[in-house]
Formats: structure tokens, sequence, C-alpha cells
């Protein structure tokens, strides 16, 4: 019968596989900026997903279109209650307009 040589000794590893202090602080610090950089681009991605004016947040808040829009949106809900009449809501959109 063939007698298969049998590979004697442990296997060799660096520090006989035990880490040293330094190699667990390595390791938790590159796991806390992993985990900073993932959060962070969660956060930026929802951001520009949910600023105003669209991806990017083009409209900034208290900018003169944030407010002309504002005024407009107040003047649609205000002509759909009925409080202007259609010449009222007319002239005040045509007033806004011209801004």
């Amino acid at each position: 019968m063939l007698e298969v040589p049998r590979r004697c000794g442990p296997v060799m590893w660096w520090h006989h596989g035990a880490w040293g202090a330094g190699d667990w602080v390595a390791a938790s610090l590159l796991m806390l900026l992993f985990w900073a950089v993932v959060v962070a681009g969660v956060v930026l991605l929802v951001r520009s997903l949910t600023a105003r004016g669209g991806p990017g947040g083009n409209v900034q808040p208290g900018s003169e279109q944030e407010s002309a829009d504002s005024a407009r949106r107040i003047l649609d809900e205000r002509f759909a209650r009925g409080e202007l009449t259609e010449e009222e809501y007319t002239r005040r959109r045509n007033l806004l307009g011209s801004r």
C-alpha cells in the first residue's frame, strides 16, 4: 500500500495567530471610518432627493423664487376656495408674473 506523506508542524502565522493592541485599534478605526462614510453617503443622498426645488436643491429658502412660488400657491388656493373672483385672481396672477 502506498503511504501518503504527512506534513508536520504548525502553520506559521504572523504573531502566532494573535493580534496585538495596535492591530485591534487599526481594525476598529477602519470599521468606524467605513460606517461613517456609509452614513454620510445616505444622509447626502436623502438630503439631495428631498431638497426644495428637486434634486440639487436649486431653490434656496427665502429666495425670490421661493417667495414667488409661495405667493402663487396661496393665490391659487384662495381662488380654489372661492375667496377671489376670476377677475381678482387674473389681475393678481399677472401682477405676480411681472415681478
